[in-house]
């Protein structure tokens, strides 16, 4: 039988809480958004208050495409905030690019994020895809610069952060950095973007 190794609790700060810290979850593999509602998941199952703001992944009220968020929907706890326009076409193809319509709803999740890491009312605040909207020219990487600023001003929430692509500032001033790098992929192989797995 072996030993369990003790488990370090780091001291709680003045506040009798334990320091926030900065996630970033980026890479060009399968994932990012996954362990994000993992995150939210465990979160809530913890009862802590969650914000959740997603960029690029709109919702018109009718057409929901990530199943997740209908689970997240039935829940307490959480302020979900899906932003972003269509851009599944209705002969079913996709629209890339960044149109003004875009642009001003990524505008409109920054606000939302910021406002609610300003407010100090949730224990973990989650931006996800706001890496790509950088990426992507649907935001500029100070505007996610200004969000951090914002959050270490009292750090009252952990901070999530999810995309494809990071920079050394933004590297420097996260707690937790992890890459999801693809090996391998079915996707290669024509297997499509499947109901339950990828959305």
């Amino acid at each position: 039988m072996s030993k369990q190794k003790a488990i370090k609790v780091l001291p709680p700060d003045q506040d009798g809480e334990q320091e926030h810290q900065l996630h970033l979850y980026y890479g060009f593999g399968k994932g990012k958004t996954t362990c994000c509602m993992g995150l939210v998941l465990r979160a809530l199952g913890a009862g802590q208050r969650v914000a959740l703001v997603q960029f690029d992944k709109g919702y018109d009220g009718e057409n929901e495409h990530y199943a997740e968020r209908k689970i997240l929907r039935q829940l307490e706890g959480i302020d979900l905030v899906p932003t972003g326009c269509e851009r599944m076409m209705p002969d079913g193809s996709f629209r890339f690019g960044a149109q003004p319509d875009d642009i001003a709803e990524a505008q409109r999740g920054l606000a939302e994020a910021q406002a609610f890491i300003q407010g100090g009312e949730h224990d973990l605040v989650v931006l996800d895809e706001i890496l790509a909207a950088a990426a992507y020219d649907l935001l500029v990487q100070d505007d996610v610069m200004q969000t951090i600023f914002v959050w270490q001003k009292n750090r009252y929430c952990e901070l999530a952060m999810s995309g494809h692509k990071v920079w050394d500032e933004l590297v420097a001033q996260a707690d937790l950095v992890t890459e999801m790098r693809k090996v391998k992929h079915y996707y290669a192989k024509g297997v499509p973007a499947r109901v339950g797995i990828e959305f």
